[in-house]
């Protein structure tokens, strides 16, 4: 019964008195850790495509109803405020785009990509929870209190992004450690 990302099935797995046979064992025996950071460094920029698609559908879902919904006779994305907010989620969705395909050129490229991971974990996570949150509040009512919509559930959703591989204050510390080395 989780808050968000039902999808996902998430369980303990526990493993008791297992051996691993050599030739099973990926890069060197004890070093487990750099491999598994390596991996989550990778997995930073992937997870972040999710985000962003996330992103877009929130925006997609918002301005659908906002052409739909109608206030004192004229549908709400005529009014400033439903149009800024907008503006501001379609400026979220884009520069989001933009980084992920960055990091994944890095990545294809054989970059070290643990601070260009941090940061396109950080700041499309946080754009993820804003986007989502403003496409229910251009929703109002029908966005909170209805399933009959998806943004609510996009905004459950779109919160573990902040949390999982790695939380996004980790990733700052990740990325102002590394700005003090330079």
């Amino acid at each position: 019964h989780k808050m968000g990302f039902r999808l996902s099935d998430t369980c303990e797995v526990v493993f008791d008195n297992v051996r691993v046979p050599r030739e099973a064992v990926i890069g060197e025996v004890g070093g487990g850790m750099a491999v598994a950071l390596g991996a989550l460094n990778l997995s930073r920029a992937f997870i972040s495509t999710l985000a962003v698609g996330i992103m877009q559908r929130a925006l997609d879902e918002a301005v659908a109803y906002a052409r739909e919904r109608r206030q004192f006779g004229r549908p709400i994305i005529e009014f400033e405020m439903v149009q800024a907010m907008l503006a501001d989620m379609a400026v979220k969705c884009q520069a989001s785009r933009a980084v992920v395909n960055n990091c994944m050129r890095l990545i294809d490229a054989g970059a070290d990509v643990r601070v260009a991971g941090s940061v396109v974990k950080t700041f499309v996570t946080d754009a993820l929870q804003e986007v989502t949150s403003n496409a229910v509040q251009v929703l109002g009512g029908y966005g909170y209190y209805s399933r009959e919509y998806p943004v609510e559930k996009l905004m459950r959703d779109a919160k573990v992004f902040q949390i999982f591989e790695g939380t996004n204050q980790i990733q700052r510390l990740t990325i102002a450690r590394e700005l003090a080395k330079r």
